[in-house]
C-alpha cells in the first residue's frame, strides 16, 4: 500500500495563489506517475495535472494551463501542485493520487492509490 497525504490547502482570494504538497510513504514513490484531480460540490472529480515518474512528461486540464504547475521531488517523495492567478471556480476539494500504470493517464480510475485530500476555496 501507498499512503498519500495533501497539505496546503486553504482560503485565498481570487487572483492569488497555493502550493499544495502531497507526500507518500509505504512505496516506492519514484516508481508511480502522479496526478492531481480535484471535485466541487455537486459535481464529478476531475483530472487538473500529472505527472510522470522522471518528470519529464506532464499533461494538465485545458482550464488550469499556465496557472497551474505540477512538479515532484523523489528524493522526498512529494509531488507539488503550484496554483496562481487562483478563480473561485478552482474552488474544490483537491486529491492527489499515484499510479502504478505505463502511461500517464489523465483518468482518475486508472490511479490506484488516493489521498483524502485538500480544501481549496477562492473567494471572489
Amino acid at each position: 500500500q501507498m499512503q498519500l497525504v495533501e497539505s496546503g490547502g486553504g482560503l485565498v482570494q481570487a487572483g492569488g495563489s497555493l502550493r499544495l504538497s502531497c507526500a507518500a510513504s509505504g512505496r516506492t514513490f519514484g516508481s508511480y506517475h502522479a496526478g492531481w484531480f480535484r471535485q466541487a460540490p455537486g459535481q464529478e472529480r476531475e483530472f487538473v495535472a500529472a505527472i510522470s515518474r522522471n518528470s519529464l512528461l506532464k499533461n494538465y486540464q485545458d482550464t488550469v494551463k499556465g496557472r497551474f504547475t505540477i512538479s515532484r521531488d523523489n528524493a522526498r517523495n512529494t509531488v507539488y501542485l503550484q496554483m496562481t492567478s487562483l478563480k473561485p471556480e478552482d474552488t474544490a476539494v483537491y486529491y492527489c493520487a499515484a499510479d502504478g500504470g505505463s502511461y500517464l493517464s489523465t483518468r482518475g480510475y486508472e490511479y490506484d492509490f488516493w489521498g483524502q485530500g485538500t480544501q481549496v476555496t477562492v473567494s471572489s
